[in-house]
């Protein structure tokens, strides 16, 4: 089993080999590629050392089986013929394939069946934001159909990059020492702020990241599912959260919902208001599962579920859901 990384230096990138290291995934041998910046630069795996190969349009994925990339939807867009022509699997982290037909969008507790089915090799990997939501709502679509969702999410810095999470660090000492704050990666000083703007805006005053949310779970969930969003950047490291309310076909009682949850796969219900016990991200940042509470009745709608949800969107959002991929493949034979 041959795998390659591509896009290594990046954040998801370095995820990439945590996430392999931890699961003992089983490979043979390790190849890394990034930009011509990063072509040379060593990383350590399982004791070893892997210099990283500037990618480009040659041979070097013959005989790579799969291809796990995060370095840009332009990038995934140049490079995936050349990836894919000798018969690796791509599975991509940008947002390149995301909404093509011929392209799966996958995320394993969900639809894992989906990457049977892929005509160019290539399977996407689906926004972070919808990842953590999807997985949340996919046992209370399996117990009545949902209609529609309403949510809110409150996105870590580090969905931005690495600079955006320094500009946090920076503008936080900047406020606290009163002098003027800098403000370069945020369209507003993040620090101590909240700012309900993520990606561009869009000809129906939604951000692009919204409508992925929309668009995504769609798609993955092959049901007519109306999906209105609301993206909010936050002060926080890691980890994001959302508030979620959904509307089904059939009225549920909370204590189905909360059963469904604790059953289902990827899924950590912390739910018990007497003990104020509910998800944060200060608890999700680095951990693997979706984490899920305030569960409760929509007061405004009989058929309506609200609750609150929590994901390491590197991890969960990114890393970890590619690998879950790639080892469905290997364990299903798909390969």
């Amino acid at each position: 089993m041959r795998v390659a990384i591509v896009g290594v230096s990046g954040a998801v990138g370095q995820e990439f080999l945590k996430v392999l290291n931890e699961r003992n995934f089983p490979l043979d041998d390790l190849i890394l590629f990034g930009s011509a910046r990063s072509a040379g630069r060593q990383y350590k795996f399982k004791g070893m050392k892997f210099a990283v190969r500037e990618l480009k349009h040659n041979d070097d994925f013959k005989g790579v089986d799969i291809v796990l990339a995060s370095a840009g939807a332009g990038t995934s867009r140049e490079f995936a013929s050349t990836i894919t022509r000798h018969g690796a699997v791509l599975i991509d982290n940008s947002s390149a394939f995301r909404m093509d037909e011929d392209v799966p969008l996958v995320v394993p507790e969900v639809n894992p069946e989906d990457c049977k089915n892929r005509p160019r090799n290539i399977i996407a990997n689906p926004n972070c934001s919808t990842i953590v939501m999807i997985v949340a709502i996919k046992p209370i679509h399996e117990l009545s159909p949902i209609k529609r969702i309403h949510a809110a999410t409150y996105q870590a810095t580090s969905g931005a990059g690495t600079a955006a999470m320094q500009e946090m660090e920076e503008q936080t000492r900047q406020v606290l020492a009163g002098i003027p704050v800098t403000i370069e990666k945020h369209k507003y000083q993040i620090a101590f702020n909240l700012i309900p703007h993520i990606d561009v805006f869009l000809d129906n005053d939604y951000t692009k990241e919204e409508m992925k949310m929309h668009h995504e779970t769609r798609k993955m969930m092959h049901a007519d599912i109306a999906v209105s969003a609301t993206a909010v950047r936050v002060p926080v490291y890691r980890a994001h959260s959302e508030a979620i309310w959904v509307e089904t076909e059939d009225e549920l009682t909370v204590s189905r919902v909360r059963e469904a949850m604790q059953q289902a796969p990827g899924l950590v219900v912390e739910d018990d208001p007497e003990t104020f016990k509910y998800p944060m991200p200060l608890h999700a940042a680095g951990k693997d599962p979706v984490y899920v509470g305030r569960i409760r009745k929509d007061i405004t709608n009989p058929k309506g579920i609200a609750f609150w949800c929590v994901g390491d969107q590197i991890r969960k959002g990114a890393a970890l859901n590619a690998v879950q991929i790639a080892e469905y493949l290997i364990e299903n034979k798909l390969l």
